[in-house]
């Protein structure tokens, strides 16, 4: 696999065309300049909506301003993470970001206002003007919020604090993609070179045991050198949680992240509940990775390696994309389609190089297309990957263009479930397909380590956001010795008693830029119980779920994520969905085990 040193090197099929938003920057500029004015414009409704046609007038420019905020916003966004070092890129993110302060001010009155309505008075609205009939939905929950929406002056002041409150995110984001530089490894050649993201996925699964301890040293050398700053953003990160939520009056933070969605605590407080309960499948796992890999001491760098040894699979991203095109076969040939349109149109930034930021994911932009990042090297990983990302993409593409723009965008909460989907039938084709032995048992025990990741790992990772926000709540300062101590606590319950626990272990929480977006992690999990049971049926050929699920594709926020989720035969406010995932689990360790 060739190492870029930098962008220019690239094929230029394999870079974002971001000339499908803009142009050229004075383009954007033109739609700053307009968002200005259109913020200004709507601000001026404020105490002048008296009747449902001023009511519509005042809903059509605010959805005019956020199309084009949303491409403003995109365009500066994509710029950045192409190389998060360019100053250029970073101002005009800075500029987007400033605006989108004034853009909340001037529609700060507007909930204030419609909740002082009575609901009889606002639904006479709706019916003397055709046009609000688009809004009717959304205007009408909106009601939910009543108790927790301040007066007009309280909202217009936290409306000017969004830039200040979103700073420990930011913060974190700059030390994490731009300013830490990781340790130094020894390379093929006996040299010492500096370490990166895509070299580190690389080398912690290398079967020589001397290279995954040093990779994993270097790794997390820069992130106990930060552990204080970044333990200051991460508190500072979960206390505005805590305090948002008291402000507007809820329960607590986890109920206010939960509100939107309508999911009950319940669902979050079970799905914890039951995988603790369903644990020992992990612990048993933990036992057959120390035996195979034949070691007197099971490590976490121990713990990503394959167990199958001398089977290592090169995968280029030709080979990836042409291999994901056979494993979605069954999602139908439309599906298949679009995938192809995402690399014919570059759509997907494939290639790792310096500044770029690192990780992956899917960006939709209403009326455009969605975009990928991805950081490919040519493994197996990296396939996964791919198909994981293009299955948020392909939800993008079909809800913009079967849904209006009100209801286009689609939770988080059900977003996992498509691109989790494409994992489940990726592995299972791979499976099936593969004729050496060896390879099909490492197949398996990469799709056990997915499932520890994409399941198990972001269940502990939501209870520790869970335990520190409580924390928080109940006044508990929270600091390295803190967060160290909880994160321990829970690795070692969910990993069980065979590893042995370096240092770094208990740093883990440091190294995680979900926790900035709180109560997000526990999506994955559920998202991933979702999409083994539709996966399966899928694959049994059933007729009605493969419609149902491309249905729900291009469904939206047209509905509850848990009401979308019921359309297509999963009801995760019952036990049955996470139980059926964590029976899977078992059924895997065990037939690795027998193998």
């Amino acid at each position: 696999m060739k190492n870029y040193q930098s962008r220019e090197e690239v094929p230029v099929i394999e870079k974002w065309n971001l000339e499908d938003i803009y142009s050229d920057v004075s383009k954007w500029e033109e739609d700053l300049a307009q968002i200005e004015k259109m913020a200004a414009k709507l601000k001026e409704y404020d105490g002048a909506i008296k009747d449902g046609k001023s009511l519509y007038q005042y809903l059509k420019q605010r959805e005019e301003l956020s199309y084009k905020f949303n491409h403003v916003y995109a365009y500066s966004m994509l710029m950045v993470d192409q190389d998060t070092r360019n100053t250029a890129s970073q101002s005009l993110l800075d500029r987007t970001k400033g605006l989108s302060v004034k853009v909340s001010a001037s529609n700060s009155f507007f909930m204030p206002y419609l909740l002082s309505l009575d609901e009889e008075n606002l639904k006479g609205y709706i019916t003397a003007e055709e046009g609000l009939k688009y809004f009717e939905e959304d205007l009408i929950d909106s009601f939910r919020y009543k108790k927790h929406v301040l007066n007009k002056d309280q909202e217009g002041i936290l409306s000017q604090l969004g830039e200040a409150l979103s700073a420990p995110s930011n913060t974190y984001g700059m030390i994490n993609n731009a300013d830490i530089k990781f340790g130094e490894v020894t390379n093929e050649n006996g040299e010492k070179v500096e370490l990166t993201r895509g070299m580190y996925s690389k080398l912690i699964e290398d079967e020589d045991r001397r290279i995954r301890r040093e990779a994993y040293k270097a790794y997390y050398k820069p992130y106990l050198e930060s552990k204080n700053t970044i333990a200051s953003t991460l508190s500072a990160a979960i206390k505005n949680n805590v305090t948002l939520a008291r402000i507007r009056q809820y329960p607590s933070a986890l109920e206010k992240a939960l509100f939107g969605d309508k999911v009950p605590k319940e669902v979050y407080e079970n799905l914890i509940a039951s995988t603790k309960d369903n644990i020992t499948s992990l612990h048993l796992y933990s036992k057959i990775r120390k035996e195979k890999l034949q070691i007197d001491e099971l490590h976490q760098y121990d713990m990503s390696v394959p167990l199958v040894q001398g089977v290592k699979m090169v995968i280029s991203y030709e080979e990836a994309f042409d291999t994901m095109l056979k494993g979605l076969a069954p999602l139908g040939v439309d599906y298949i389609n679009i995938l192809k349109e995402f690399k014919a149109n570059r759509y997907i930034d494939v290639r790792e190089t310096p500044g770029k930021r690192s990780g992956a994911y899917n960006l939709g932009i209403y009326g455009v297309h969605p975009y990928i990042l991805l950081n490919h090297q040519d493994d197996l990983d990296s396939l996964f990957t791919l198909v994981h990302e293009c299955g948020h993409g392909v939800h993008s593409r079909l809800s913009s263009q079967h849904q209006p723009q009100i209801t286009a965008g689609y939770s988080i909460f059900v977003a996992e479930v498509a691109s989790t989907v494409n994992e489940v039938l990726m592995i299972n084709y791979l499976l099936n397909n593969e004729k050496n032995q060896e390879v099909r048992k490492h197949l398996l025990n990469h799709f056990i380590d997915q499932f520890k990741g994409t399941y198990f790992t972001q269940v502990m990772f939501a209870e520790f956001e869970m335990k520190t926000h409580e924390m928080a709540e109940q006044g508990i300062p929270l600091n390295v010795e803190v967060f160290n101590q909880t994160y321990e606590t829970l690795f070692r319950e969910y990993n069980g008693d065979e590893m042995v626990f370096d240092d770094e272990v208990k740093y883990g929480w440091s190294r995680i830029p979900h926790f900035y977006r709180p109560f997000y992690v526990y999506k994955y999990a559920t998202g991933f119980a979702s999409a083994i049971h539709l996966a399966t049926k899928i694959l049994e050929g059933d007729k009605k779920t493969l419609e149902s699920y491309l249905e729900f594709l291009k469904s939206g926020s047209s509905d509850y994520p848990l009401e979308l989720l019921k359309k297509t035969g999963v009801d995760l406010t019952s036990p049955i969905p996470i139980a059926n995932s964590l029976k899977r689990f078992n059924e895997l360790v065990e037939e690795f085990a027998k193998l």
